[in-house]
Formats: C-alpha cells, structure tokens, sequence
C-alpha cells in the first residue's frame, strides 16, 4: 500500500480527528488550522488540563502526517473570568475571599510569586507544558479583551444581542432568565465582574447601560477594550470566530454548551469548530476531579512515581472513557507504555499508525530493547528487601546481559528510582504475605526441587513452562496455581510472569525465598 494510503487507512483515533478537519477543509478553506485547548486558571492546573493538551497535540501531529497545511495549537486561559469560588487547596483564604467575583488577573496571587492568582496558575500550566516540549501558543482573555483582539467579534455579539438572547434565555431556569445578558461589565469601582441585567443597548457608541445593584445608578460601559467580559457560553462562540478556530476538545458535561456556544459563533458569522467529547476525570472516589477541590493526582504527583510517557500513555487510551486519575493506575499505564514500545518493534508500517506510543512520540519511539516491567522492578524491591537503587541494577545488567544498550539501560535506572519510590510510599509494610496451606507447601517444595535441579543458564521460557506444568498437575484451574504464588510470595493478588522474574532474581534467590516463605506457615 502507498504510504499516503496507510496514512489515510489509519484507524487510530488521533488520525480519525485529524481526518474531520482535513474534511472540513472541503468547506472552509484556509491556509493555516487552528487547534485549541481552554484552560480556567480559578485553580491549580490538574491532570485533567494536561491531558487536553496532550491529545490535542496528538491531532496536531496526525493532522500534519496528512496534510501539509500549516497547523498551531493555541492554549487559552480564561483568566479574565470572575473569581467565583476559594479553592480548598492553596493558602491565604481569607485574602481570596476578599476578592471573590473579580478578574481573576485582578486577584493577588495567594503564594506571593506573581502579579495575579491567574498569572501563578497560568505560569505553572506553561511550566508544566514546556517540560513537555509541547508546541503551543499562550493566549490570555485578559491581555485579549484589553487589547482589542476582540473587538470586533464583540460588536458583532452587541449587534446580534436579540438573537443571541433567543438563544439563551430557553436554556436557562426563569430566575436566571430575569437577569442574563451575554454582557457581563466590570465595575469601575469595585472591579468586580457583575452578573446584572442589560438596560439599553447603545449601538452608536458600542456600550451597554445596566443599573449598578449597589448604588442603584444607571451606569454605561463601553463592550470594548476589557470594560465588559461576555457570559462563557457567549464567550467561547465569540472565541472560536474571532480567532479562526477548527478544531477543540470539551468534556462531556459540556456538551450542551458546545451546542449552545456553536450557535452564537454562527449568529456572529463563524464556523463552529471540529469537536471531539471526551469522559471525564475521576479521583479514587468516581468523583469529577475540581481545580477548586484539589482531588485526584496532580501533574506533579504522578511524575513522582513515573516518567512522563506513562502519563502520556495514559491519556492517549480511550480518551471517550472515563478515567480514574489515582496513584494505583500509574505501575499499570507504565508497563502498558513498556508494552506497546516492544510490539512496535515488531509490527508493520501499517500497525506502527494505531500503536499509542507512534502518537505519544510523535512517530519516532524509542527502542528499549528487553527493557523489564514495572512491576517487575517493584516485586523486585520487595523480594530483595532493598531500596537501593545499585542493588537492583545489578540484578537488571545481569539478567539484559552485554548486549543491552546505554539507551536500555539509562531507562531502566530511571524507571529503578521511580520503582523506589512508588514502594517507598505505597507499598512497604502494606502487604500481608498469605501464609501457605499444607497442601501449597508441598506444590511449593516441588518447585523449589525443580529449580535445584535447573542450570544456572537456563531461560525465563523454560521455567515458566516448569512452572505452568506444575500448577495443572496439582490445580483444577491454573490462575489459582498463579494466585497462589503471588500472594505468598509477594502479598499480592497480581504479579510478574514467573519465569522472567526467577531469570531475574536468579534461581538461588528464588529458592531461599520459597523457603522462608513456607517457613512463614510453620
């Protein structure tokens, strides 16, 4: 098949959407695409807006495989929106409070760093992103408004206020109704973001009379230049027309107000963009993961545990599942990443387009020849009964041998000092070793006779079929065999593969330790 043909047969869900934009070309031509992703810096960034980068990106990068039309990803801050809520996780309440429903450009920055709340949690997403290498550019609705980038989408929102209204007002409950302007002005004297009614529209001057709901006064305001911020709805149509956007993302309780937001962008003469609706974030509880709440992993938290391609790994999966962000999922997205990079080596041109690791390396993965899992590494920590990372690259150098690579074996100190870690703060002293029956003491002792009797140059494949052969001899069902192992051995439910695991620790090791541990029922 032409490369050109693979590329356009690709199933892989990055190359799906790419293919929606590539089709909306046909209709509204263009020199340049513009993806973009939205960010609310009214919280510390979480995990959550990461992973709206990052398959973004990965748009980005199959749309740029079919097409050799110029694309950016622009990453967009909400920061002029109004402060609604303090959340829970930062210091300086009461400083927080005082600045409740002003810009959040406007509030001071809790940790005394930067000139704004905003500016901190906009400084720490760039932070984050950069380290990713991510290819973006940084817009602020602040800087937007202010400067006039807006404008004339503005005015086209203030021409079409009744239509835009008619749009609205329906989705509304019939208090909100009484109140509801796409138009939200930001007080002269207070600063402060206000959700009042519109008075008069004065078309001639581009501004808008509302009642001041402190003084009682009928004030004006110009809708330009950052003297009035549109409701988000509005907002986001407005957005998407003013800069020429194709394509972004939403969470799935957004879906309505995408609905809501590509009719006002129509209203005013734009093109709704290409939308894909992702399942949300959970934290451990199946809770939606808050800015405000602090819940779920933090970028910072996971990256403590694994180095970033598990997290990348992670997010690239089913974005239209939801998905639990807590510290159990990282040892399973690590080996699934450590997975696909060793079927990548082996696949065709053809399957290397649907393999998550083409996308998370943006064609070009790594080659970490016979790297081990890690949860490998992790049972090794635990049955060595070491937290010393020279110790277990002994053991990893000895079972690759002299034909491992530098690159291998520099991923796997990496990935030994985050194994560390991850048993340091989760696993120590929480596993319970299963004390053996009578009847798995003697299935033990004759493993245990079978490895003696084994040469030291024997491989992994052979004594997992030792093993395999000896669990159907004396279990109706060989998962119990597994179990079993894996819960005396490791106080586990799940483990490694058996026989990589022994050539791993080696056959003496793996003898004492089946001894101490049917010493462990007596």
């Amino acid at each position: 098949m032409h490369p050109e043909d693979i590329l356009l047969h690709a199933k892989s869900w990055p190359f799906e959407e790419a293919k929606k934009i590539l089709n909306r070309l046909k209709k509204f031509p263009k020199n340049e695409i513009i993806l973009e992703t939205g960010y609310g810096p009214s919280g510390l960034p979480h995990i959550g807006t990461f992973g709206e980068v990052l398959r973004t990106t990965l748009v980005m990068h199959a749309f740029r495989k079919l097409s050799d039309i110029s694309a950016k990803l622009y990453v967009f801050s909400d920061d002029m929106d109004g402060f609604r809520k303090v959340p829970t996780n930062v210091p300086n309440q009461e400083l927080l409070s005082e600045n409740l429903e002003k810009p959040l450009t406007s509030v001071p920055d809790p940790f005394d760093k930067y000139e704004s709340f905003a500016h901190h949690n906009n400084a720490m997403l760039r932070r984050f992103l950069d380290s990713f290498d991510f290819e973006y550019e940084f817009k602020s609705s602040t800087e937007m408004y202010k400067s006039g980038v807006f404008n004339e989408s503005l005015t086209k929102i203030l021409e079409h206020y009744k239509e835009i209204m008619n749009v609205m007002l329906p989705s509304l409950r019939e208090e909100r109704q009484k109140t509801y302007s796409p138009f939200l002005p930001i007080c002269k004297k207070t600063g402060k973001v206000l959700q009042v009614p519109v008075e008069k529209i004065n078309f001639d001057n581009k501004s808008i009379t509302y009642r001041n709901p402190e003084s009682g006064e009928l004030e004006e305001v110009s809708v330009l230049d950052g003297k009035c911020k549109l409701q988000w709805k509005a907002d986001w149509g407005m957005r998407w027309s003013a800069l020429r956007v194709d394509y972004e993302m939403n969470g799935k309780d957004l879906i309505d107000s995408f609905k809501l937001s590509s009719k006002i962008c129509k209203i005013i003469g734009g093109n709704p963009p290409e939308n894909l609706t992702y399942e949300l974030f959970l934290d451990n509880e199946g809770k939606k993961i808050s800015k405000s709440k602090g819940n779920g992993l933090s970028m910072d938290e996971w990256l403590k545990y694994a180095p970033s391609e598990s997290l990348a790994y992670y997010m690239y999966q089913s974005p239209r599942r939801a998905k639990r962000l807590f510290f159990d999922v990282i040892p399973n997205a690590m080996d699934e990443y450590i997975d696909a990079l060793a079927k990548f080596q082996t696949e065709s041109e053809e399957k290397h387009l649907d393999n998550p690791v083409y996308h998370i390396h943006n064609g070009n993965p790594p080659n970490y020849d016979g790297c081990l899992k890690f949860s490998m590494l992790l049972n090794l920590v635990q049955a060595c009964n070491t937290t010393n990372e020279e110790v277990l690259m002994e053991f990893v150098k000895k079972y690759l041998g002299n034909d491992a690579s530098s690159k291998t074996l520099e991923f796997m100190s990496k990935l030994a000092k985050f194994a560390i870690v991850y048993y340091k703060d989760f696993i120590a002293g929480t596993r319970i070793l299963e004390k053996p029956t009578e009847f798995q003491k003697e299935v033990l002792n004759e493993l245990r006779n079978s490895l003696k009797n084994l040469d030291s140059n024997v491989s992994s494949e052979e004594i997992q079929n030792i093993i395999f052969e000896i669990g159907k001899k004396h279990f109706d069902n060989i998962r119990e065999w597994f179990l079993a192992l894996y819960k005396i051995l490791f106080g586990a439910e799940s483990g490694p593969k058996m026989g990589t695991f022994i050539s791993l620790y080696g056959l003496k090791n793996t003898i004492t330790l089946i001894e101490e541990r049917i010493s462990n029922g007596e």
